[in-house]
């Protein structure tokens, strides 16, 4: 009986044991598991917002601070991390120039306001790719800080054939603009000028729009239909636009051009900029909305994605 006893107490004392180091092990800091469990978590919860202001009037608003807005992801106040004004993240653009056969009589117009817009707005840091499109899509000048690069690449581009819009957006956004990470320290942006009636494209208008969400990207539209009727394809460029957070463009003389890419310059250097961590955290891969609000005050018009896509659970 002694011995019997002297076992069972033998086996206790192993199994107390490993609960007590089991515990530990869980409860360790310095245990590698749970150190890439942390920074894993810490990505996947860092959601960045970049967005601008207005009046009623166009006119950007710039004196707004944290305390001023309010922001929801479906449905649920966030509690706001970090916040900045009139953001300096470098740029990463993406010029999509419709070479189409049926922009010709504005082909030229185009070209101009293009060069114009990338020698204005682009800085040391900054970045853009030039893409066109026509039966396909096709990058005329890669990622490059060099405006004479850029300009020399839209002058180079001449009209003909059909529109590949959303194969165009897709591409740039999937092989370009995802390259320069982590995602949250540059704004990603996209100007396309065309007349959206897209009738080549594999892929469709809303798998290209997907794309865009994931790379975080903001589409500023340019519309070169000067018919004065709106077009399916007029619908299409204010969708792209609306759904990303930019703004669609309607200049209704070629010679309005450079005052479209004006504005969207403008609007590039007056943007918020702000973080937060979701809760609750679902890392399910499912597309999240978004809702940005200033507190009290219905006058003002807010620029904003709306949404984002999870990371997918591994």
């Amino acid at each position: 009986m002694k011995s019997i006893a002297r076992s069972l107490l033998i086996l206790a004392s192993a199994a107390v044991f490993v609960a007590v180091a089991v515990h530990a092990a869980r409860q360790d800091p310095t245990k590698p598991e749970s150190a890439d469990d942390n920074i894993i978590r810490s990505e996947v919860t860092r959601v960045n917002m970049l967005f601008s202001v207005t009046d009623k009037r166009g006119r950007f608003v710039t004196d707004l601070n944290r305390s001023d807005f309010t922001i929801l992801e479906n449905k649920k106040p966030q509690a706001i991390k970090e916040f900045t004004a009139e953001t300096d993240l470098p740029l990463r653009l993406a010029i999509l120039v419709d070479t189409s056969a049926s922009v010709t009589d504005r082909f030229h117009f185009q070209q101009e306001a293009a060069a114009n817009f990338i020698n204005g707005v682009m800085r040391d840091q900054d970045k853009a790719i030039v893409v066109s499109f026509d039966t396909a899509a096709e990058l005329a000048a890669d990622l490059t800080g060099s405006t004479q690069v850029l300009e020399k690449a839209i002058r180079q581009l001449r009209p003909g054939g059909g529109t590949a819009l959303y194969d165009a957006i897709f591409y740039a956004c999937k092989e370009k603009l995802m390259l320069d990470q982590p995602m949250y320290k540059f704004r990603r942006a996209m100007i396309v000028l065309s007349d959206g009636d897209d009738n080549q494209s594999t892929h469709s208008r809303d798998q290209a729009l997907e794309m865009a969400q994931r790379a975080d990207t903001v589409i500023y539209t340019i519309s070169t239909n000067i018919s004065h009727v709106e077009t399916e394809g007029d619908k299409v460029m204010r969708y792209f636009a609306e759904q990303t957070g930019g703004v669609s463009f309607f200049p209704f003389q070629a010679s309005d051009l450079n005052q479209s890419f004006e504005n969207i310059a403008n609007e590039l250097r007056h943007q918020y900029n702000l973080f937060y961590a979701p809760e609750p955290l679902t890392n399910d891969g499912q597309y999240h909305h978004v809702v940005i609000k200033v507190k009290n005050r219905k006058d003002l018009i807010i620029h904003a994605r709306k949404g984002y896509y999870a990371r997918r659970p591994t």
